[in-house]
Parts: C-alpha cells; structure tokens; sequence
C-alpha cells in the first residue's frame, strides 16, 4: 500500500513539472512574439537614401529596423508613439568611407552625434564590427600593408618599423607574407584591405606634412612590388574582402590599377595621365573623395583629376577622412560641395549632380561596405540608422553638419525636436 500511494506521489510531481515547463515555454514563446517597440516618424520631406525627395512622407520604424515608407495618411494609425519633425528633412544616417577614428582616437559619440552613423575605419588596431544599436557602427580594415621602411610606419611610428595588428602599418617582405598577413587581419575581422602604394613626394599632401617632432623622411619611400600586391589581391578576393589603396601620385596609381584593387583610398594628389585615369575607370574602380583632407594638393592635381574623372563617369564614394584636424568629425558639408563642383563632368550642374553626391554618401556607400543590402537606405527592412535636420540641406550642405535627430539601429541618440 506503501509503494502504490508513493507512486502516485510521483506521478502528481512528475505532472506538474511537467505543466511548469510547457507553461514556460508558452509564455517563452509569447515573448518572442511580442511586437517591437514602433515608432512614426513624419516630416515635410524624405530622402529615402535611393529617389528625390519627396515631401508629405512618413517612416515607420518597427525594432530596429525600417519597417515601411509612405504617404502621412497611410501610415497614421500604425503607431500610437509618432513624432512630427515639421519643416525638417528625414534622410538615412550618413557613411563615412575613410576614417581614422580608433588610431587617432577620436570620440564616437561625437561623430554620432554629428550624423555619421557608420564608419569605415581605415588603419590602425584591427578590432571586429561593433555599434549599430545605439552607437557608432564601426568596420575595421586594421592596420595598412606596407613595405619594410615605408609609408605609414616611416611617418607616424618611425621608431617602429615592424608594425602589427596593434599599429597603423604591417610591415611584409614576399608574396607569402603578404597573404598571411590578409589571413591574419581577415580572421581578426577586417572588413577590407588596406595597402599603402606611395613613394612620397607630393606637395601639399597631408603625409608630407610632420607628424609629431620628426622630419619627413627623404622621399623616394620603399613600396610594395607588384608581385606583392598582386597576391594580396588575389587572397583577399578570395576571401571576399575588398582591396582598398592608399594612392597619390602616378607610379603608385598604376600599380594598383595593373593589381585589380576595388578602391582608391584618396583622390590622387599629384596629376595623373589621362590615359591611366582612364583605365581605373574601364576597371571599374571605386574612388573615395577625401578632396578637402587633400585641398593643398592644388589644381594642377587633386582637382584636375577629379574634373577629368567626373567626365569620364568615375564611381565616386564620399569619404572625408575623420579624425583629420582640419576637418568636421561627423559629416562634412564642404566635402559634399567639393564633390558636386569637382566631379560631375563638363555639363553645368544640375539636381541629379546633387542626388548623386547624398547617394554616394547613403545608398551607394551602404552598398559597397557590403555589410547589409539595405545600409544607407530608408527601404522596409533597412537598419533604422536615421538623422533629420530642418530646412532642406538638398540646398544647404551646412545643415546636416548639425543634424536634430540621429537615429542609430532605431534607438534615439540625438533629439532636438523635443
């Protein structure tokens, strides 16, 4: 009789654990589906990081994510917590294409603040993808391939010339260094390849300027061979990793060209020959501006190549190189009108000049860093990385240096329309 009433005992425990445990995962489950916290947006105008603005629009964001786009009317009621921006412009969260941020350390809540929601951080410590929910989105290439002796080591760390994944520069030697080098930096979390192709010597260039209480070292400087280069290339392609080439003068131009890198670091300080432009164009190679970093190189090179470029239809990306002294650390309006005077060809200039200067700034550096489809765009499924400024900065650059709302992975950093 013992036994019987134990058993039965058990049996109750063994039920209502059992009840526990399906109850758990039930109310598990609920919490899974609970819908994410929304929120509308509406303005006067919307720039969707692809179209022409358009005006009496609306973004609902849903998590944080860019959960749909559309007319005020038919997004009113989707979500009780809305936001009215008024006179203001709602645009993607801008990308810069060429920073320094973790070698020079620079603050970024302050280039967040300053909407730069993305960074592609060129040079330095190699460190993984991180931000994005909240802070600053940042991709590391890590530190840049040189040779032994050259640029950047021999200018920012001369004492140093090894190099390291700690340091701006990797010192290699052969072609087998070379690649281990984009496996190790690969492997750390590298979103791209940076090497160094210049020789030094270029007027006006911001590398021949002294870097701390040490001369610029006598110019010509040692650079990669190009069979160096090349199995950098190839092992970084096959990895799936952009090439991108710190490039300022015409030796070291055509060696990234002949190489098959994706991207131009800078625009070229020194003129290059048409001819080579030319062929970086039929290569379909990338150039990121940097055009005020580089404003001393003087017309006769930075700003002709880029006229000649723009002509010959270039793919431009926006890129001011932050953490410079002499530029804004956040997004910079004088680098958006040097890229509409300087690079859209021989025509006078038109809107679709100006469109094409916020796509390559939004959509079309979202695209390149190759990150998510969506980055750099306000399309239903986009991250919710989001700024808003009053006024319309389609006729005044000015304004988005002080955005009023920046949005980062859905979640406010920066709200003046309070």
């Amino acid at each position: 009789m013992y036994l019987f009433h134990k058993d039965i005992k058990q049996t109750k425990t063994k039920a209502v654990c059992l009840l526990v445990t399906l109850l758990g995962l039930n109310f598990q489950a609920l919490a899974l589906e609970a819908p994410q916290p929304c929120r509308l947006l509406t303005a006067k105008q919307v720039f969707d990081g692809l179209n022409y603005p358009q005006t009496g629009m609306a973004v609902l964001i849903q998590g944080n994510k860019t959960k749909q786009i559309g007319t005020v009317e038919s997004l009113r009621g989707l979500c009780r917590k809305e936001l009215d921006l008024g006179d203001a412009t709602i645009l993607p969260g801008f990308i810069e294409s060429h920073a320094h941020v973790t070698f020079q350390n620079v603050r970024k809540d302050a280039i967040l603040e300053h909407g730069v929601t993305t960074v592609q951080d060129t040079g330095g410590p190699l460190q993984p993808v991180e931000g994005g929910q909240g802070s600053l989105r940042l991709l590391s290439t890590g530190p840049i391939i040189q040779a032994a002796g050259g640029y950047p080591l021999n200018v920012f760390t001369p004492h140093d010339t090894a190099g390291g994944p700690d340091k701006i520069g990797l010192a290699v030697a052969s072609p087998e260094e070379a690649q281990n080098a984009v496996q190790q930096l690969a492997d750390g979390g590298a979103t791209a390849i940076k090497i160094a192709l210049e020789p030094g010597g270029e007027p006006g260039a911001p590398w021949m300027q002294p870097h701390g209480d040490h001369a610029i070292p006598p110019t010509p400087w040692p650079m990669l061979s190009s069979d160096v280069v090349e199995a950098i290339v190839t092992k970084a392609h096959t990895l799936g990793k952009r090439v991108i080439a710190h490039v300022g003068e015409q030796t070291g131009f055509d060696l990234a060209v002949e190489s098959g890198v994706d991207e131009l670091a800078h625009m070229p300080c020194s003129t290059i020959s048409e001819a080579s432009l030319q062929k970086a164009v039929d290569a379909g190679i990338t150039f990121v501006t940097t055009l005020d970093t580089l404003a001393s190189c003087g017309p006769a090179g930075m700003h002709g190549n880029a006229f000649v470029l723009g002509m010959k239809g270039a793919n431009f990306i926006y890129g001011s190189e932050v953490a410079h002294d002499n530029v804004p650390w956040g997004i910079n309006g004088e680098e958006m009108h040097m890229m509409l005077h300087l690079t859209h060809g021989a025509d006078a200039i038109n809107f679709d000049d100006v469109m094409n200067v916020f796509k390559s700034v939004t959509s079309k550096a979202g695209q390149r860093l190759g990150m998510h489809p969506l980055l750099g765009t306000l399309a239903p499924g986009a991250p919710a990385d989001i700024i808003a400024v009053r006024g319309n900065p389609f006729q005044r650059f000015k304004l988005l240096e002080y955005p009023d709302l920046v949005m980062s992975g859905g979640k406010i950093v920066i709200n003046k329309f309070k």
